[in-house]
């Protein structure tokens, strides 16, 4: 349901980007491309990401270790094996991707198993075994991929669309629609990576026994991203990954596609304090 009505929702915004460059006849073509845009996201955008990583899936004779960690981690969340991906990348971080469980996805960034230590790794695949776990990740990929389509559409109706008169086409109005179609894309990707980061910490502290493991592996992958930007990394794709890969450019919280890191580590270290006194 949260999926069909972010498409819904998107959607809209494309008719309302082609009734403002192209009157009725460009409301009816962004309709029929939205609909047509929606059903080959569905079965494409996880591999449309990926690409644009330009990740390369790995077998178990590559990264036994690596599988290892993955295949205990789907067994307690009980879900199918998920494929492993690795993005050549330097930077530390990882992300999950897939319509489904059965057709789930684990990116890594190679710099992920050369940075952190196997604690922490598995705390990291933890958190992205529970967005595959609760389904986030169809919504989120095709999120990243309709919100790139806006962008792309509204700069070209900048440029292209002649608006319901060209005679009286308001070069103004026009710059602030490329402006602020791109804002609601955004918004939308804000409104469903934040609330879903919290619940896939928890819940990788869970399945990993090692909470404070994971919130040490995120302070280690902020500090990175601070230093350090992705090569390929995009704005639209942004929300996907444990930690924005634009951590770097000052982003304020209000424009952010994840919740404070620092917030992060303190439910995380609490998560960690309850569990030690369970075991005593």
């Amino acid at each position: 349901m949260r999926t069909a009505l972010l498409m819904a929702i998107l959607t809209a915004l494309l008719m309302l980007l082609g009734d403002f460059f192209g009157g009725l006849e460009g409301m009816t073509v962004m309709l029929i491309f939205g609909i047509g845009m929606n059903l080959y996201y569905y079965w494409n955008s996880a591999s449309l990401v990926l690409a644009q990583y330009q990740a390369r899936e790995i077998t178990e004779a590559n990264a036994p270790e690596l599988f290892g960690i993955v295949r205990k981690l789907a067994t307690r969340a009980e879900i199918p094996m998920p494929k492993i991906y690795v993005i050549p990348e330097n930077v530390p971080n990882a992300f999950a991707t897939g319509r489904d469980p059965e057709h789930a996805v684990v990116a890594v960034n190679s710099g992920l198993v050369d940075i952190l230590d196997r604690d922490e790794v598995e705390g990291v695949l933890a958190h992205e075994i529970s967005h595959i776990k609760h389904r986030d990740i169809l919504i989120s990929t095709i999120a990243a991929c309709m919100a790139s389509a806006i962008n792309t559409i509204a700069h070209w109706g900048l440029y292209f669309g002649g608006g319901r008169d060209d005679n009286n086409r308001n070069p103004i109005v026009a710059i602030l629609v490329m402006i602020v179609a791109p804002i609601i894309a955004a918004m939308l990707q804000m409104s469903i990576s934040r609330s879903r980061e919290y619940e896939a910490d928890a819940y990788g502290g869970e399945i990993s026994g090692k909470p404070d493991a994971l919130a040490d592996a995120l302070l280690k992958i902020e500090s990175y991203a601070k230093r350090v930007t992705m090569r390929r990394a995009t704005e639209t794709t942004a929300h996907m990954f444990i930690i924005n890969p634009f951590s770097g450019k000052d982003l304020k919280s209000l424009f952010s596609t994840h919740p404070s890191t620092e917030e992060r580590v303190k439910l995380l270290r609490e998560q960690a304090k309850k569990l030690k006194s369970v075991k005593k």
